[in-house]
Parts: structure tokens; C-alpha cells; sequence
């Protein structure tokens, strides 16, 4: 079996400053990060820890250097792709083991069973993202690749609309063209990603998609025009995705609650 625990929208920042002047999104992933140390012995082997983007919230060399240092205790292999606040220079500078190259962070690696895809989607300066031509093209390499290699496949901004208009404003301007590369792909193929801060689960390209929860925030599902901009503070956990000849995914919740009771 190999096992991928799947982190995103961290939101980190400078050590003393707070996300938005309310948030101490460190001490959300503090907690997270002991949630998942609580369980380890029941979930098994943990092969690699992949973070979907957004890991800073302010793109600083000091939050990923304090991002690094609060998932130390997992003492686990991390892969990292960029969301929307974070910035390229500092991020490559902070997994320069990871990135060896110019250009998008597009990556590719396997790790057990599974081919791992890492696609940048980042447009610095907006929130919106984009897969550049150069990206698109190695996504297209990196499938083709191998095509019958079971693939998890992860990029920050969904390739979907999620009904949360706000979040799907600053969505992936390129959806279509992403969907056209994975629809021709045949083999088994799961697609995750992050920044709606939301479980969400769907259809692209035939294949299932999958966007996970952020262990600091959430955004209200509210499909109506004149739906509120803005987040709850409600702490929702990470996910956990599993192939032994299929997929499947668990959520991790920020607790476990009481229990548990007899029958």
C-alpha cells in the first residue's frame, strides 16, 4: 500500500503576526500536526507528506523556514506545490531539494506504487491561477509517461467550479485545457488540489477530483449572488489517500471527539 497525507492552505506567517489581524494559522497546524501524530499507529505507514499550495500566507523566506519546523515532528518526506500566496523565489529557495530547475514548479516523482504529479498553477500578484503553456505540456509528458502507472495528480487551484463564486473568481482560468489533457489519459488517475479551504468532490475529465479541507479555515457553501466574502474560523483538518490497487481517500478531522463507546 502507499500512503500520501495530503496538507493544504496552511496560510503561514511570520513568527508574531496573525492572518487577516485574527488568525494564528501556525498554532491551527500545531494542532493539526499532533491530531495526526495521535493516530499514526492506527492509519499506518505514512510514505510522503504532499502540501497543495498556500503553504505562507505573506510568500516570507521566515514562514516557510516556520512551516518546515511545525511539520518537523512528522519527520516525513514533503512535496510541495505553490498556491496563490505563495511566492516562487522564497518557496524554491526553501525545497531546494525539490526544485533544481527554472521556471514553473512542475514536478514529477514516484513514490511507492504511485506516480506523483505537481503542477504550478501560481500567477504572481492575483489570485486567480493558470497553467502556463509550458506546464500544460508537462502534464501532458508526465502522464503519457508510463500511462498505466497509477497517478496521483495535484495542483492548487481547483479544476472545477466549486458554487463558492467568490473563491471560483480567483479559480483556474484554464480549466477546460486542463480537463482536454486528462480525459485522454486511460490510466487509473485521481486529481486533488486545495484553495477553497473545502472536501469537495467531482468529475474532470472522467476522472474523480478531489479538493481538501484547511486545517486553519473554511468558506460558508453559500451558491447565492449575494453570498458574504469572507471565512469561518473553523479548524477542518487534511486528507489521507490510499492506493492497494485502488484509490481511496479518508479525512483526518481536526479531532477525534469522545469515544469510543460500546454498542
Amino acid at each position: 500500500m502507499t500512503t500520501i497525507l495530503q496538507i493544504t492552505d496552511t496560510h503561514i506567517v511570520r513568527e508574531g503576526a496573525l492572518v487577516s489581524d485574527r488568525l494564528d494559522t501556525a498554532a491551527a497546524l500545531a494542532r493539526l500536526i499532533d491530531r495526526i501524530q495521535s493516530v499514526r499507529n492506527q492509519i499506518g505507514a505514512i510514505d510522503v507528506v504532499l502540501i497543495s499550495g498556500d503553504l505562507s500566507d505573506d510568500g516570507s523566506a521566515q514562514s516557510y523556514e516556520r512551516f518546515k519546523a511545525i511539520l518537523a515532528p512528522l519527520d516525513l518526506p514533503l512535496l510541495v506545490i505553490p498556491g496563490n500566496h505563495d511566492a516562487r523565489g522564497p518557496m524554491r529557495a526553501a525545497f531546494a531539494d525539490q526544485f533544481t530547475q527554472d521556471g514553473p514548479l512542475d514536478w514529477v516523482t514516484q513514490v511507492g506504487d504511485l506516480k506523483i504529479i505537481g503542477l504550478d498553477t501560481l500567477v504572481e500578484g492575483s489570485g486567480k491561477g493558470t497553467l502556463s503553456a509550458q506546464s500544460l505540456v508537462f502534464l501532458k509528458t508526465a502522464l503519457a509517461d508510463g500511462y498505466e502507472t497509477p497517478t496521483l495528480l495535484a495542483l492548487h487551484h481547483p479544476p472545477f467550479r466549486s458554487g463558492i463564486n467568490f473563491m471560483d473568481d480567483i479559480g483556474l482560468t484554464n480549466r477546460a485545457a486542463f480537463r482536454d489533457v486528462v480525459s485522454d489519459h486511460t490510466g487509473p488517475l485521481r486529481i486533488v488540489c486545495g484553495h477553497i479551504h473545502s472536501m469537495m468532490v467531482t468529475d474532470v475529465g472522467g476522472h474523480i477530483a478531489i479538493s481538501a479541507p484547511s486545517p486553519c479555515t473554511t468558506f460558508a457553501y453559500d451558491r447565492r449572488a449575494d453570498a458574504t466574502v469572507g471565512f469561518m474560523t473553523l479548524e477542518d483538518g487534511c486528507l489521507l489517500h490510499t492506493w492497494d490497487g485502488v484509490f481511496q481517500t479518508i479525512r483526518i478531522g481536526p479531532d477525534a471527539g469522545p469515544g469510543p463507546f460500546p454498542f
